[in-house]
Formats: C-alpha cells, sequence, structure tokens
C-alpha cells in the first residue's frame, strides 16, 4: 500500500500484513499512528477514526491534482473525454433555474425523474420494474457509498471484485469492514473473473460483494450467467450485491451490457448502481440512480437526506432531458469509444513490451508494461516528460503495479498524439 504523507510527495510502501488479507490494506490503527509520528506538524489527527485518519488521495489524484491546470497535458486519467454535455441537456437545466427550481427536493429524488428512469430501464432491458425501487442520492459514488454503509461495519467483511476504482476500497475502509480483492485474472486473451476463487473467500460475516461491470478499468463485462450464479449463491447466504452498472451503456457488441436487474427478482438483496457521467457526457453533473428491494425505500430516503438532503432539482431536470432526448448523443459517444479503443489497440496491442487485451465494454485500457514494477514511479516520470497523464496500476488494488489504465474517450487527434508520445516512452525505457 502506498500512502501520501503529509504535504510531501514520498509515497511509502508498506508491508505490514492486516487481517484485510489479500486486500493489501494495512491495519488501519497501525497506519494511522504512523502517521502521527511521521507528520508531528499535523495537528489534533488523534480525535479521527483510524479508519478515516489513515485515508489519503488515490494514485489517480496523487498523479493529476499537480498537473491538472497544466494546459499542455494529455489529461487519460479520468474517467471522461473532452466532449462537453449536450446542449439540450444544459438547456434543461437552464432553463429550470430561470423557472426557479432551486428549493429542497424529494430525499428519493423527484417523482418525474424516477419515472423517467423507470421506463428507461423497463424498455432498455425489457423488464417490469417496480418504480418504489428507484432512488436518486445524488451521484452514483454516493450510491455506493450508501449501499456500503446499509450493510456493513466494524466487525463484518466485504469482497471488491477487483481491479476496481480505488474510492470502492475507500468507501469500505470507512466502515470498519475487513475485506479483501478478488482479482479478475487474463485468460485466453480476456479478463476472467473465477467464480470458485470468489465463493472460496466468503466468510461467514461476508455482508458485501462489490462488482462492476462494465469494469473499470479492465474493460471486463460479467455475463449473465455469471450473474445468475452469483446471485443465488448470494441470495442463500443473504449477502448483499453492489452492482455498479455506470458502464452499462459502453459496450462494443450490444446496446447494453447485461444486468442485474435483468435476474434478480424484486426483494433480492442487490443495488444496482448507474448514472449519468459516462453514457451522457455529465461527469461534472453528479448525479446518478439505484434500483434496490422497494422494502428499504424508507431507508435510502433517510440514508439520502443524512448524506446529501436532496440531488438539484434543476440538475434532475436536465437528467430527465438526457433521457427523453440523448439517445443519439448515447451513439455518438459510443462511436468516438470505440474509434478511440482501436487507436489503443494499434498502438499498444502488438508492441513488444506491452501485454494488451481488448476490453469487453467501458472506456479503458488497462496495459502491462513489461519492465514496469512502480506504476506510480512510471506515471509521475512519463507525465513529467512528455505531458501525457495515465493513472497507476497499484491504485486499482494488490497485483496490478506493472499496469497503468489510460482512458481512450478523449478525441481522437488529441488521443493519438497521447499514444504516440506513449509508445516513444517506453521505447526509450531501459532494458
Amino acid at each position: 500500500m502506498r500512502i501520501w504523507i503529509g504535504k510531501s510527495r514520498w509515497w511509502i510502501k508498506s508491508n505490514v500484513t492486516a487481517p484485510h488479507g489479500s486486500g493489501g490494506s494495512s491495519q488501519p490503527g497501525f497506519l494511522a499512528n504512523q502517521l502521527l509520528n511521521d507528520s508531528s506538524g499535523e495537528l489534533c489527527m488523534s480525535v479521527l477514526r483510524p479508519e478515516i485518519a489513515s485515508l489519503r488521495n488515490n494514485g489517480i489524484t496523487g498523479v493529476a491534482l499537480p498537473r491538472m491546470t497544466d494546459p499542455e497535458m494529455f489529461p487519460l486519467w479520468f474517467g471522461e473525454g473532452d466532449i462537453p454535455t449536450p446542449d439540450f441537456i444544459r438547456d434543461a437545466a437552464k432553463k429550470a433555474l430561470d423557472e426557479a427550481y432551486t428549493f429542497y427536493s424529494h430525499t428519493r429524488g423527484r417523482a418525474e425523474l424516477r419515472e423517467t428512469i423507470h421506463q428507461y430501464l423497463n424498455d432498455l432491458y425489457n423488464i417490469d420494474l417496480d418504480f418504489n425501487r428507484i432512488t436518486v442520492p445524488g451521484s452514483t459514488m454516493l450510491g455506493i457509498t450508501i449501499s456500503a454503509q446499509m450493510a456493513l461495519t466494524n466487525g463484518s467483511h466485504g469482497l471488491i471484485v477487483s481491479p476496481a476504482w480505488p474510492n470502492v476500497e475507500a468507501v469500505f475502509q470507512i466502515t470498519g469492514c475487513d475485506y479483501e480483492h478478488i482479482r479478475q485474472q487474463p485468460v485466453n486473451g480476456r479478463w476472467q473473473l473465477n467464480m470458485q476463487d470468489l465463493y472460496a473467500a466468503v466468510r461467514p460475516n461476508t455482508r458485501v460483494i462489490f462488482v462492476n461491470s462494465p469494469c473499470n478499468p479492465t474493460g471486463w463485462v460479467m455475463t449473465s450467467d455469471e450473474q445468475r450464479e452469483l446471485l443465488a449463491f448470494c441470495r442463500e447466504r443473504q449477502i448483499m450485491i453492489i452492482a455498479d452498472e455506470v458502464y452499462h451503456r459502453t459496450v462494443f457488441d450490444r446496446k447494453a451490457a447485461p444486468s442485474f436487474l435483468e435476474v434478480a427478482e424484486p426483494e433480492d438483496p442487490v443495488v444496482v448502481i448507474s448514472g449519468f457521467s459516462k453514457a451522457w457526457a455529465m461527469t461534472g453533473w453528479r448525479i446518478g440512480w439505484v434500483v434496490s428491494p422497494a422494502s428499504w425505500g424508507e431507508q435510502w430516503a433517510a440514508m439520502s437526506e443524512c448524506f446529501n438532503t436532496g440531488t438539484p432539482p434543476f440538475v434532475q431536470l436536465a437528467a430527465m432531458a438526457a433521457l427523453e432526448q440523448g439517445e443519439p448523443f448515447v451513439n455518438q459517444l459510443l462511436q468516438q469509444y470505440a474509434g478511440g479503443l482501436d487507436l489503443v489497440m494499434d498502438a499498444l496491442g502488438n508492441h513488444p513490451r506491452v501485454d494488451m487485451l481488448r476490453p469487453e465494454g467501458a472506456f479503458y485500457a488497462f496495459p502491462r508494461i513489461r519492465g514496469v514494477t512502480d506504476s506510480m514511479a512510471f506515471a509521475e516520470q512519463l507525465a513529467d516528460e512528455t505531458k501525457v497523464g495515465l493513472a497507476p496500476g497499484y491504485t486499482f488494488g494488490p497485483g496490478n503495479d506493472e499496469h497503468v489504465r489510460l482512458c481512450f474517450a478523449m478525441s481522437h487527434d488529441r488521443l493519438g498524439e497521447a499514444l504516440r508520445r506513449m509508445v516513444q516512452f517506453i521505447d526509450r525505457m531501459p532494458g
């Protein structure tokens, strides 16, 4: 594990083994004490819970934040492209502001937006969803956070299918639970999850399994059969599945990725989380939705009120416009992502120093760079020498320090130049 110490830029590797096991995390209490000792100038740290005191920026922000204002950077570090939110969505928000939609909203979201999401999901997956299962708490990340808070606590155990977005591990850590990563593996030219490895890691106190499909960063897509199998396993043991499906429209061989909504019963212990950031170019709007058992509706209303009070109403009306008018734009973005994927495969797919699996979904590549053993050092040197910003692989969980993640959602001319610089940098590497 690497931790950011005070205001310095030293990344420390900890070799302390903790009950998180393969999660790769150290004892929160030990880390907090070390941080207190190593940063004696920081005040009042002792009042914080150890799980909070040990939180630090992840590797993505570690690379990006010092360089975000550099106009010469090619920022492939975050999960967004360079196409702004389209006019019809922005116009809907402006109209809502002009009409004074600036007051409190229902903590589960405006009824008309929830109904629009309801109809969208029914049409997309050919299902008959109960409207009362839908909540709009705020961002998709907030949906993940609340879901974990509902089920995990000190003394419980969670599993994260990884590689995974680093904020998910932070969410688990904050609850005080023990957790482990179950890593996808490259098998026969694609990323795959060994379901038996996942089941073998379950303990009597396991309360949550987190799955992101399509996956950030590998592009792995869970099949419907795998979803049914995992659902049956968790149903029997009353384990919550947190299914992050925010990339549900970013797949390259069908209209939408398989969803747990297609296989789950209404009261199964599943929370499906999605949102507007990726398919509608709305990363800065911070709005998403969750679908949970209807019997949890009051809890979602209460938790949403505690965490966010309610999603801004003018943002909700913009989100309605996205669903009602946005299908051509969704397809336009998907074509850009597909073209970006082709550029990545052309540049890296056959490079002698790169092991690159073609992603099935999302808009990331997660190549292994032969000879790299410290992905943070590689990413920082690449950024400083070439102005290409990538995410270091280690931050996506254990076993990934030979990898980097790059987002290929950017316009093709800029992406092509960034890839050219990256390849030249790799070619100059010793060995």
